[in-house]
């Protein structure tokens, strides 16, 4: 089986000119020679702040770029013929596409209506901190620029569990409707954390369940995307994408790639959400994008040994997305936790040359972020994604014996020539670590495809050598013969 890589094709400040996915059509070529597999695109549909909403600000979910609302027909990525233009162009060249789906709520309704509702603490959701109140609520949504095109379902408060504003009293705060609750199986951060902003989605209500399937089907139809990325899983009841992404695969007739964004730290809970959806879906691997950053920013005490430790990778390797940053770890943004420039190498090369997990690499990492001055990691990361695709094979054997360099070995396989490579990573001082890359390899001589060290090593009659990394670097050991397939 060849190795999946995804691109996270967009960052969180790309310029608001409607030419993305233009862009996209012009570089599926490049980034299948580079060696991905699969495109995760941004959210498609129109947001609350049209052509400057980056996608999570929902409001019409059947509006991709095609009609006149909220001040402009197309997205900031471009209309929805040149959307659907890319995914083809994506197919064409032999990736995968991946849509970005925003169900925990809606934003920029079109009219406001009366509804009894009752505040809650922002601290604790499960606590009252009002009487039953009439606010003025926006949560009516005709969608008046599409006028019934493809749906002429009109949302409205029953579809919805709350929201943050009062327009009668201009007041912001957490307001959940009489007659209603907040789902109880979604993450206990502040009590209870089903709603996370604007009009909270409601889906113990069934017409909300309906509408959301019929426009899975429609937009699947539609676009003939490959596989979904879930925002925010953790505010929505964790079994409703059991059924909705059932829904998909039927429609498919295949089992389509998905991954879902659960943000915490904490193992367990991801561990918790992955036996509540019924294993519908992958994580991203947030424990590891935390170690991954505590060791870039440790001043080289994060022991290196523990890089693995308690993250989904190791505890449940199937359903672990890995990844360095994406567009909300980026400086700047809600969830900044950004891996420092100097370790980016280290830690794309442990996520991409190991055995398990899906890797999925951020767009700013490879093209860099003009808007806050922040280069391309380089040829050293185009290098890894393309010794993944090629000779990132076989058994594999750790070494992670020391406190600052660790590495891995990959052994190869039969079907992959010239497969086979020793990593060596380090936070602090460099070393040089003797591994195996399997007998089957001696006498064949092995070079460091980052370039960071000139030497060439002869792997001996046992498989072992002794490969070196350098201070606070990655080096990466391919055979010789191997390396002018590397870009």
């Amino acid at each position: 089986m060849e190795n999946k890589t995804i691109l996270q094709a967009f960052e969180w400040y790309l310029d608001a000119d409607s030419n993305h996915w233009e862009h996209i059509s012009e570089i599926a070529h490049q980034l299948k020679v580079m060696g991905f597999s699969g495109v995760w695109l941004p959210p498609a549909y129109k947001g609350s702040a049209g052509k400057d909403e980056v996608g999570y600000g929902v409001y019409d979910l059947f509006d991709l770029g095609e009609f006149d609302q909220k001040g402009t027909v197309a997205t900031k990525y471009g209309t929805k013929d040149q959307y659907l233009h890319a995914i083809n162009t994506l197919h064409e060249v032999g990736l995968e596409a991946y849509a970005d789906i925003v169900f925990d709520h809606f934003m920029g309704a079109d009219e406001a209506e009366t509804v009894e509702a009752i505040r809650f603490s922002d601290t604790n959701r499960n606590q009252p901190i009002s009487d039953k109140e009439e606010i003025l609520a926006w949560t009516r949504f005709t969608f008046p620029g599409r006028n019934g095109m493809y749906n002429d379902y009109h949302w409205w408060w029953n579809n919805f569990k709350g929201v943050n504003w009062d327009e009668k009293t201009k007041e912001s705060a957490i307001f959940g409707f009489e007659g209603k609750r907040w789902e109880q199986n979604v993450d206990d951060e502040n009590g209870n954390f089903d709603y996370l902003m604007g009009a909270d989605l409601d889906m113990d209500y069934p017409e909300t369940v309906e509408q959301l399937n019929r426009w899975g089907k429609w937009y699947q139809e539609t676009t003939g995307i490959d596989g979904y990325r879930l925002d925010a899983v953790k505010h929505i009841q964790f079994s409703f994408f059991i059924d909705w992404l059932k829904n998909r695969n039927e429609e498919a007739g295949k089992d389509m790639f998905a991954v879902g964004e659960y943000w915490h730290g904490d193992l367990d809970k991801l561990v918790n959400y992955l036996d509540s959806c019924g294993g519908m879906m992958s994580l991203f691997d947030v424990p590891l994008h935390y170690n991954l950053q505590n060791a870039s920013n440790s001043d080289g005490r994060f022991d290196m040994r523990n890089i693995f430790e308690n993250t989904l990778l190791k505890e449940r390797h199937n359903w672990a997305v890995t990844f360095v940053d994406n567009h909300d770890t980026q400086p700047g943004q809600s969830l900044e936790s950004w891996v420092e420039g100097w370790f980016k190498v280290q830690a794309y090369a442990l996520i991409l040359l190991k055995d398990e997990g899906v890797p999925c690499v951020f767009y700013g990492d490879l093209y860099g972020i003009p808007n806050q001055e922040i280069a391309p990691v380089g040829d050293e990361l185009k290098a890894l994604i393309k010794v993944r695709e090629k000779f990132a094979y076989g058994p594999e054997m750790d070494y992670f014996d020391h406190p600052d360099v660790i590495g891995f070995t990959r052994f190869g396989d039969d079907e992959h020539e010239d497969s086979g490579l020793a990593v060596v990573v380090t936070n602090a001082k460099g070393g040089i670590k003797r591994m195996s890359v399997g007998a089957q390899h001696a006498g064949e001589i092995f070079v460091d495809c980052t370039g960071n060290r000139e030497e060439k090593l002869t792997i001996e009659e046992d498989g072992c050598a002794d490969f070196a990394v350098n201070d606070g670097s990655a080096s990466v050991w391919i055979s010789e013969k191997a390396i002018d397939q590397i870009i």
